[in-house]
């Protein structure tokens, strides 16, 4: 598999996962790698006690048009923790991408 760009975004809640991913597929020729879940410490105190990350892959330009797009869905519905841009994910990143809690 050729080198890809990743965009990583966490938000609170599954539903704001699922609207961002189909947010950032609609927006750029990308893949969405299986989400991943969190309940962080003091979860009871956050606006959704669960935050989810999303994995978005692809070529440069694509990947930064649907990471906009999924951070703005993401806005709508619940909030988004943080995001990350990263034009070319090194070979031991690619190995803890392919982990996921869920």
């Amino acid at each position: 598999m050729a080198q890809q760009a990743v965009g990583y975004l966490e938000v609170y809640g599954c539903v704001a996962a699922l609207v961002a991913a189909d947010a950032a597929a609609k927006a750029g020729n990308v893949t969405i790698d299986p989400l991943d879940k969190n309940k962080p410490a003091k979860a009871d105190d956050l606006p959704v006690p669960l935050i989810m990350c999303l994995k978005i892959r692809g070529p440069v330009a694509d990947v930064q048009s649907a990471l906009e797009a999924a951070d703005a869905a993401a806005k709508s519905i619940t909030g988004v923790v943080t995001k990350h841009f990263n034009p070319s994910a090194d070979p031991e990143t690619e190995k803890m991408l392919k982990i996921s809690a869920i």
